[in-house]
């Protein structure tokens, strides 16, 4: 190598000489051929106006669709006034779709059926909407949201929404955000939808009191199934339907049915005018699955012509206010800076024994009004 072409560093030793055996060799100057490409900002993304989420949801975009139900679903403040604008406008194009929660013990198989149950409508000409409300952690505030992954076959279907809805750990979550949620399903046409509940605890209560025909899935051979679930949750039910009516269970399936069909009627019925009873199907094989619905089309039909329908759906409306005004007022007391402030002497009174709750509530109670009264 000529000593031309390199040459030694300047950190060699001093007075290093030819003992020092390290020379770079010279090389191209990256400086001068490295070029800076410019750096260009993420692109955001577009915000809608509430004309577009209106247009949007009406003329079925399914990308607006989702969009829309974000806006809803949030927590946000500053997303409130939007999404009331956006409700309002879409009102006069709801209401008109059939409503039906379905329920039942873990395992029961609801995905499935609704899979099923869904497949087959589309087939008719239906366009449904399935919103499956999955428990969010009351810890960690996340969810599972695996219900499209448990529906693959229908999410694929075009005239199908499944839209999976946390509940943010509270039932209070699931009334509002499934309620309003419903309402811009059937504006953008969906004739029918379908709440599937988490299957535990008061959850049931909560989804009745917003749908039209309320569903309860079971299955035989889970033990004492009279005992398998609470009496009040059979006492919601409009149907009882025991799935996995197949191969060698279909015989147990049958018999548990028959157990069910004579334990309801010892019961008042969910609906005035309306008689529960039970049947089987199977949502693997598809049997039964279309005399479920015409069970369900017979109720649609039966409590329409006798005023009951029309009179639950006004009365539904006005639970709905009422939960609304709790939430709110809810809300304000432990958001107001007062009682946030207050709020940990007093748990520690409480925790010490040294103040009793009621006095605790009242005191907490006295502040927010003070507060919320204060400069009026």
């Amino acid at each position: 190598m000529n000593d031309n072409d390199s040459y030694t560093p300047d950190w060699t030793p001093e007075d290093a000489g030819d003992a020092f055996a390290i020379k770079v060799k010279r090389g191209i100057d990256m400086k001068s051929t490295i070029k800076k490409i410019p750096h260009k900002p993420h692109a955001q993304r577009v915000q809608l106006t509430v004309d577009d989420h209106v247009n949007g949801v009406l003329n079925n975009d399914k990308t607006i669709l989702a969009r829309t139900i974000t806006l809803i679903e949030s927590n946000s403040p500053s997303h409130y006034d939007k999404a009331r604008e956006v409700l309002k406008a879409l009102l006069p194009y709801s209401g008109k779709s059939l409503r039906v929660g379905i329920t039942g013990v873990p395992g029961a198989g609801k995905s499935t059926l609704i899979e099923t149950l869904g497949c087959y409508l589309l087939e008719q000409g239906h366009k449904m909407a399935v919103l499956a409300v999955d428990p969010s952690s009351t810890v960690t505030k996340g969810s599972i949201l695996g219900d499209k992954t448990r529906m693959e076959k229908l999410s694929r279907q075009q005239g199908c929404f499944i839209r999976p809805s946390p509940s943010g750990g509270t039932l209070g979550g699931v009334t509002r955000k499934s309620r309003e949620t419903m309402l811009v399903c059937e504006a953008a046409g969906y004739d029918l939808i379908l709440v599937e509940t988490v299957g535990v605890g008061q959850s049931e209560i909560t989804v009745r009191s917003m749908v039209d025909f309320f569903l309860l899935v079971m299955i035989a051979g889970a033990g004492d199934e009279l005992q398998g679930i609470k009496k009040g949750v059979i006492e919601l039910a409009d149907a009882l339907v025991v799935n996995k009516a197949d191969g060698p269970n279909k015989s147990r399936a049958l018999s548990t049915r028959q157990e069910y069909a004579m334990a309801l009627k010892y019961l008042a019925p969910a609906t005035r005018g309306w008689a529960t009873n039970a049947f089987t199907c199977s949502a693997l094989t598809g049997e039964g699955v279309p005399e479920t619905w015409e069970v369900i089309k017979t109720f649609e039909k039966q409590t329409k012509a006798a005023g009951v329908f029309a009179g639950r759906r006004k009365n539904q409306a006005l639970e709905w206010v009422y939960s609304m005004i709790e939430n709110y007022l809810k809300d304000n007391f432990y958001n107001n800076p007062e009682v946030r402030a207050l709020f940990p002497q007093v748990k520690d009174a409480v925790l010490n024994e040294s103040l009793l709750p009621t006095a605790a509530a009242e005191q907490l109670l006295k502040t927010f009004y003070l507060s919320e009264n204060k400069g009026r």
